[in-house]
């Protein structure tokens, strides 16, 4: 990963909200860089969300029915 998409990434994981925060970036630096292409993008669409779309799915409140964003919610709540 260049460092300027590193960067880029690292600038969408930030939402203003400490909690939401930490989860996204601990996944950037510690699942992105060795995540397949599939997964990778599915990250990429949950940092697309606006920040109560992404909250309502790591809640549970909302399941989505794409199998990897639901992959990536998952992996989020278990690292965290």
């Amino acid at each position: 990963m260049s460092g300027e998409q590193r960067s880029r990434l690292k600038w969408h994981c930030r939402r203003g909200m400490r909690e939401l925060d930490m989860l996204l970036e601990k996944y950037l630096e510690c699942e992105y860089a060795n995540a397949p292409p599939v997964q990778k993008a599915a990250f990429e669409s949950l940092l697309s969300l606006q920040d109560p779309e992404i909250l309502a799915l790591l809640t549970g409140r909302v399941v989505s029915e794409d199998d990897g964003l639901r992959d990536v919610v998952q992996r989020l709540l278990t690292k965290s």
